[in-house]
């Protein structure tokens, strides 16, 4: 038989048939999953003035963090989404979760700033982020004092907001906040300094936090209002009293306390938090919060924030051994060895959103 006349035979339309289904079928398979992946697993930074812009996708995740609405991250205290494009505030975890189906949004507000203006700030790109995905609603993260501007979005504008997380947040104030307070300008609750070190100091901080929104790829021209003065006085205890009273949601009645809701207005709260400062030799940022951590008087604390102050809703842990930069996966992931992994526990909780339809 000629090669001719084998191939002939080989093409005959019995056989060649089911081989044109077998492949159309392929295809189709391999579109459809594309699609779902596409809309499942994406990141989001949201810095730029004129909205969010596309950082990554991938294709053919898993469904683990793919939950019904988008998830939407917030800085602490001199934040920023990525600093000039080489390090994440949130280091890996928008990836990490994007793996998995989310579809994760950074934000930037005001580095340095009270929790009122910065949570407004917050609320426009939320409409944004709504606009874009087409969901009513996202799923808030905040890290440190992001954790309290969550909780202004929350109170002022719920139908945006499915669920609150709070990590690493000083919900009651921090004692550090209070111990350089009480150093600069202990009788003044006025909303601005009044001597000229306290002045020093935050203009220091605002130039940090101008930085930081360059940093962010935010232009000169567009850089946001940044307030020292009103970042310490937000942050102290007196003035967590203030905001508390004003948004109680899911807030325990005493300092060390424990929530008695973690629902409220539809909106579910949680909040997870670590204790030490010290959870890796080889990270320096560790012996700062040594010394930041000095206010606390040995009560149980992360170098910036105490257990008792990050408890908010359901309280998923307030003593995983983990610093106050390490709940952010700061610095270059160097966190306690053998315990749990900062980016695990962030996908743990997105799971939970999942499996709570949010």
């Amino acid at each position: 038989m000629t090669l001719k006349t084998s191939f002939a035979a080989a093409v005959t339309p019995s056989a060649f048939l089911p081989s044109l289904g077998a492949i159309a079928a392929g295809i189709l398979l391999m579109t459809l999953q594309t699609t779902s992946a596409q809309a499942a697993g994406q990141y989001y930074n949201c810095a730029n003035a004129n909205g969010c812009k596309l950082v990554d996708s991938k294709y053919f995740t898993s469904s683990y963090t793919k939950t019904q609405y988008p998830v939407v991250m917030a800085h602490g205290l001199g934040g920023f989404t990525t600093m000039f494009g080489l390090v994440d505030y949130f280091n890996g975890i928008p990836g990490e979760l994007m793996k998995g189906g989310s579809e994760v949004y950074t934000t930037k507000t005001s580095a340095v700033n009270n929790s009122e203006i910065r949570g407004e700030q917050l609320l426009q790109q939320v409409k944004t982020i709504t606009a874009i995905s087409g969901k009513s609603k996202v799923n808030l993260f905040g890290h440190s004092q992001g954790g309290i501007d969550i909780r202004y979005v929350a109170g002022v504008a719920p139908k945006y907001v499915a669920s609150v997380t709070a990590v690493s947040s000083p919900e009651q104030g921090s004692k550090t906040a209070d111990f350089v307070k009480n150093t600069l300008e202990p009788n003044n609750n006025t909303g601005s300094p009044s001597n000229i070190t306290t002045e020093l100091v935050s203009g220091l901080f605002n130039l940090i936090g101008g930085f930081t929104d360059i940093g962010s790829g935010i232009s000169f021209s567009e850089i946001q209002e940044q307030d020292g003065w009103q970042t310490l006085m937000a942050l102290s205890t007196d003035g967590a009293a203030q905001f508390n009273a004003k948004f109680p949601a899911a807030m325990p009645t005493s300092y060390c306390g424990q929530p008695t809701s973690t629902a409220a207005n539809g909106i579910k709260y949680y909040s997870f938090s670590g204790v030490g400062q010290i959870t890796s030799v080889l990270d320096p940022s560790d012996y700062i919060l040594a010394v930041t951590g000095v206010p606390f008087a040995g009560e149980s604390n992360d170098g910036l924030v105490s257990a008792c102050s990050s408890r908010l809703g359901y309280v998923i842990r307030d003593n995983y051994r983990m610093n106050h930069l390490d709940s952010a996966d700061q610095v270059l992931s160097l966190t306690a060895w053998g315990e749990s992994e900062p980016k695990s526990i962030y996908r743990t909780q997105v799971n939970r959103l999942k499996n709570a339809n949010l």
